[in-house]
């Protein structure tokens, strides 16, 4: 069960982390509030959660 945590807060992270280098990127680039926030979403979609789960070493099938 613990890693099983370990796995949903490292996906958590990675998804603000994401959101907030979407928005920010999307703002510096002149988007508006709705654009950003619709590149923030769009960051948070295309991460790569397999890359996730191997690297806390997680087997999957």
């Amino acid at each position: 069960m613990n890693t099983e945590l370990e796995l949903a807060e490292t996906i958590r992270q990675a998804c603000i982390e994401a959101a907030k280098e979407g928005f920010m990127h999307a703002s510096m680039s002149g988007l508006c509030a709705e654009g950003a926030m619709e590149a923030a979403i769009s960051a948070i979609q295309s991460l790569d959660v397999e890359q996730l789960i191997d690297k806390k070493g997680i087997k999957h099938g």
